[in-house]
């Protein structure tokens, strides 16, 4: 080691004076927390100086602050760090020749001198927080050195005296938001700014209280634990979070407790699972807990800060309850008309468990109704539904009674002691009397009957009863709409079914009818059957030539040459199937050019007997075919095929057959053929127009262009204006009808509807010639005359207008459709009664009450 290394050494004695005198003041100012800080400094401090030279023994300070109990919690409220700034001259290496260090220590070189900061955080105080002191061993305290903190939080979190170098803080800190700060100091000459030392690095770390409860994050909190759970049944697991520093004391040592909930529940104080602390809780008797849970800090003790949480604790349903039937007997009723299928009632054993445990199954096990009813479980899987099986019958049986057990679909083996899962009941079922309508013996009847049966053969008889105690009579009818043609008839009482029409198989093979059934004192009470009627095949038809019934034969044709292969059909259906016989008519047994052959599989060949056929000589052959069948009675038909003689191509087609067409005349064109057709139709348009002229040329049915006293008449259908309507109508006419025909004023504010028949009425007829009351009867006389005598004259003076006249008026009808009935004269005495409007036709008639002359 040179000279130079060892006068840097430190002295120890000088460090050791220099402790004791920091611990004293440390324990008489209540801050011996502080002193690890302290020492950590120094060691800091020494190292520095001796760049690393040396090593300072911190054995020491770890005994010091464990014997001192450095606890923040304890001395929270010191409200500064020591920092220790030493000389350089403090830690000297003595002169040599002085071996108790008691000599001056030589400055050996100028430097920075640092600490490692501590501060505590949520500082309350009203001055700024001292937090320590930067100092330089060239600083004389004239002011000549000026300081400068930069990094993070300087001048806004953190401050410097720039004169002393005490650095305080100004804001209050938060370890949980920021724990640690990196800050850089340096040394400047006040007047040059030129700096006097390098520049530094240094730490200022925040240290910690406890001012943050424990919490929980996630709370509140659902749970579920299976009802009759043992003690000890984990139910779930809570964590509370400290934001306090771990590392450091108690203030994020967190205990569990429970506030609320004993004695159901408990939680372990450490790691804060719930558990169950009470046996055989029961769903059913209470489901819903609610659990408070406390997280304590400072391991519990007094003064630490606590937080609580919520768990809502359910009991979950497990299968430890029997299913019991809410009655030992169920009394039911049902209609003996109910279908198969029909509900009849349902039955209940309550569980009070709760959903798949609470699921049932439902048996008959025993009963005189167990063939005749059925029992289901409902969609719910909670009642059991019983339904007929049969159809019941009232007159039979009237009551059933059915043992019904109910079982526990999903049963838990671990509860079994208590009993089995399972009920049993008594259903009594009640079957209610209905008027039923007959009942048929047989559900549905079958017949057959050959088609030649006579008319009013019986073919059958259908039988139906009334199945109530009654037994009423029966009556029998077929439906009309399944026998429309009437075929056949049933009689009333018996039910004997026959036949009112002829059958033929080979129309209608089957009949089906519907026969009714009806209860004499009940005709709502109907019922129906199905009868069939198979209709059985006679051989009663002919066989006849299917389709060939024409054919031809070329010219060119040689002897017993093919002319065509011919086949019968018979609409019969004989058992044994059909089998024919053909051969040629007796009259045309010996022909000449044609012949015959049976082939014995029900066709036949037409052969030629002949060649040199010739359309001159003949055009067409005439073949008689008789065709008999092998039934009996035995059918025989004949059929005529007609062969034409036609020239063929050299494969044997037919080219022409018409014989005709040789003879045409050459000169007959198309063109003239089409303008014939075009004269025809030409004439025919015009004898259509001709016609439709006519029609409207065609005068109406008794025309007459003069009015007379008739079209007045008819026309009457609106009231008339009384004695100030003059135009109305020509009184005139009504005393001399030969008149009218030469006056030439008509009304013109209506047309006449009727057309007059007085130009038809004899003038012989109208007695008198004068004025007076005679003219008038004689007029209307003739007329009615004459109507009641002509059959095609229609009424034009009543039917048509005044058919219904006077209907509810208290003048009735004017209607002398009966008038001619009588010969009486007729009393027109009460026109006088019918008001000043009928005053004119009073006059008329001659029943004036005035003494005054007539006005005609």
């Amino acid at each position: 080691m040179n000279q130079e290394d060892h006068q840097r050494r430190p002295n120890l004695n000088q460090i050791s004076i220099f402790i004791k005198d920091v611990t004293q003041k440390c324990i008489d100012q209540r801050r011996s927390q502080m002193i690890g800080v302290h020492l950590a400094g120094l060691k800091s401090t020494y190292s520095r100086a001796n760049k690393g030279n040396w090593n300072f023994q911190t054995t020491w300070c770890s005994t010091m602050r464990t014997q001192l109990d450095l606890r923040l919690a304890v001395s929270w409220w010191v409200p500064l760090t020591l920092l220790m700034v030493l000389p350089h001259s403090f830690v000297a290496e003595p002169a040599e020749g002085d071996p108790g260090g008691s000599a001056l220590l030589q400055r050996v070189k100028r430097g920075w001198v640092w600490n490692q900061f501590f501060v505590l955080e949520e500082y309350t105080g009203l001055e700024p927080q001292y937090i320590g002191k930067l100092h330089s061993d060239m600083d004389k305290g004239d002011g000549s050195i000026r300081y400068i903190l930069t990094g993070e939080g300087a001048g806004t979190t953190f401050t410097i005296d720039d004169s002393t170098g005490d650095i305080h803080a100004i804001q209050r800190l938060d370890r949980e938001v920021k724990s640690l700060y990196v800050l850089r100091a340096q040394a400047r000459n006040r007047l040059t700014d030129m700096p006097l030392e390098p520049e530094s690095e240094l730490f200022v770390k925040i240290q910690d209280i406890n001012d943050n409860e424990p919490k929980f994050l996630d709370g509140p909190y659902q749970a579920t634990v299976p009802e009759m759970s043992k003690v000890g049944t984990p139910v779930i697991q809570l964590t509370a979070t400290d934001a306090d520093d771990p590392t450091y004391g108690n203030s994020a040592r967190v205990v569990y407790s429970i506030l609320e909930g004993q004695p159901y529940f408990s939680v372990d104080a450490k790691t804060g699972m719930v558990r169950v602390s009470l046996a055989d809780m029961d769903r059913e008797t209470r489901e819903n807990y609610t659990v408070v849970i406390q997280a304590k800090d400072m391991g519990g003790q007094l003064g630490g800060l606590a937080g609580t949480t919520t768990i809502n604790i359910t009991l979950s349903d497990v299968n430890d309850n029997a299913p019991v039937f809410e009655k030992r007997l169920y009394q039911m009723s049902v209609l003996e008309s109910a279908p198969m299928g029909s509900v009849v009632g349902r039955i209940w054993a309550k569980d009070r468990d709760v959903g798949v445990n609470a699921d049932m199954k439902y048996r008959i096990i025993d009963g005189d109704g167990r063939d005749t009813f059925d029992i289901s479980t409902d969609p719910t899987n909670r009642f059991g539904i019983i339904m007929v099986k049969k159809l019941l019958d009232f007159e039979k049986k009237p009551s059933y009674t059915l043992k019904v057990e109910g079982v526990n679909t999903h049963p838990d083996l671990t509860f079994q002691n208590p009993g089995p899962f399972k009920d049993v009941t008594i259903v009594h079922v009640s079957v209610e009397d209905v008027d039923e309508p007959p009942l048929f013996d047989s559900a549905a009847y079958y017949t057959e009957l050959p088609e030649d049966a006579e008319i009013g053969t019986v073919m059958g008889t259908v039988t139906a009863r009334d199945p109530d105690a009654a037994n009423n009579t029966v009556r029998y009818s077929i439906e009309k709409t399944s026998d429309p043609d009437k075929f056949f008839y049933i009689e009333l009482t018996s039910g004997s079914l026959m036949t009112m029409r002829s059958l033929d198989r080979e129309e209608i093979s089957w009949h089906n009818i519907t026969v009714l059934a009806m209860e004499m004192n009940n005709p709502s009470q109907i019922s129906s059957v199905s009868v069939a009627v198979k209709v059985l095949d006679v051989n009663d038809n002919p066989p006849s030539l299917t389709h060939y019934l024409e054919t031809y034969v070329c010219e060119n044709a040689k002897a017993g040459q093919l002319v065509e292969t011919v086949t019968a059909v018979d609409p019969d259906e004989p058992p044994a199937g059909q089998h024919f016989h053909y051969s040629l008519a007796p009259e045309a047994a010996n022909n000449p050019n044609f012949t015959l052959r049976d082939n014995q599989d029900n066709t036949a060949w037409i052969l030629t007997r002949r060649s040199s056929w010739s359309q001159k000589d003949q055009t067409v052959f005439y073949l008689p075919i008789l065709i008999s069948d092998d039934e009996q009675p035995v059918q025989t038909s004949t059929s005529t095929l007609t062969v034409r003689v036609c020239s063929c191509d050299h494969e044997g087609n037919a080219m022409s057959c018409n014989a005709e067409a040789y003879s045409l005349p050459t000169s007959l064109s198309r063109g003239a053929l089409i303008a014939i057709l075009a004269c025809i139709f030409v004439l025919l348009v015009m004898i259509l127009l001709m016609l439709s002229l006519r029609s409207h040329w065609k005068k109406p049915y008794l025309c007459d262009e003069e009015e007379n006293i008739h079209e007045n008449i008819v026309r009457y259908d609106d009231e008339g204006g009384g004695e100030e309507d003059t135009e109305a109508f020509d009184i005139a006419a009504m005393w001399n009808p030969r008149e009218v025909h030469h006056r030439g004023k008509t009304r013109q504010d209506m047309l006449p509807e009727i057309e007059s028949l007085s130009r038809y009425v004899p003038q012989a007829c109208v007695v008198g010639g004068g004025r007076g009351d005679g003219n008038v009867h004689g007029y209307v006389l003739a007329k009615l005359l004459e109507a009641d005598g002509d059959p095609c004259a229609p009424p034009y003076d009543s039917l048509q207008t005044y058919a219904y006249e006077g209907d509810g008026s208290i003048a009735e009808s004017l209607s002398s459709l009966q008038s001619g009935n009588s010969n009486a004269d007729h009393e027109y005495d009460y026109l006088n009664d019918w008001g000043p409007r009928f005053k004119k036709l009073a006059e008329m008639y001659g029943v004036v009450e005035t003494s005054s002359p007539p006005v005609w």
